[in-house]
């Protein structure tokens, strides 16, 4: 079966923080989490602008799995977040900050992704487009003009989605 219709278990619910202990350690959890999905983004992001997309897209689950602890870890933190700031606002700007840096570089891998979806897409177009050119016809109706192709000689292009 498809690995991506079989049913996943939810994240952990985002646990309420209490301690100093418990926000430091929410922190420590969210930048390792960042830092993980730093890691694959960049790795992901070297191997799209090399035309290794199989290669890329092997790095899918791993960033699935980090994705859903990032999302618990957020949310952990946004309930938190009053505490935090009375209890350790110096670990909310350094959070702040690694984020920023998080979000550029989510940025640029988005910008990597999109390029590269537009070159893939204009070269199927382009394909596409010789081979209907290659299977109409050059007819003239009797004022000269050059005439409307029928749809029985346009032929679906069949793309393969596998790599």
């Amino acid at each position: 079966m498809n690995q991506r219709l079989q049913a996943k278990p939810a994240p952990a619910p985002a646990k309420a923080i209490s301690t100093p202990v418990e926000a430091r350690q929410l922190t420590e959890e969210l930048m390792e989490v960042m830092n993980g999905l730093l890691g694959i983004i960049e790795r992901e992001t070297e191997l799209v602008r090399a035309g290794n997309v199989r290669e890329a897209m092997q790095l899918e689950r791993q960033k699935s799995e980090l994705s859903g602890r990032y999302m618990v870890a957020v949310e952990s933190l946004k309930n938190a977040q009053k505490y935090l700031n009375q209890v350790s606002p110096e670990l909310l700007t350094t959070l702040r900050r690694h984020h920023d840096t998080f979000r550029a570089m989510l940025q640029i891998n988005l910008t990597v992704l999109a390029t590269a979806h537009a070159v893939s897409e204009g070269i199927v177009r382009g394909v596409n487009t010789e081979i209907q050119r290659r299977n109409i016809p050059n007819t003239y109706t009797a004022a000269g003009q050059r005439a409307v192709p029928g749809p029985r000689h346009i032929k679906p292009l069949s793309v393969s989605r596998s790599l």
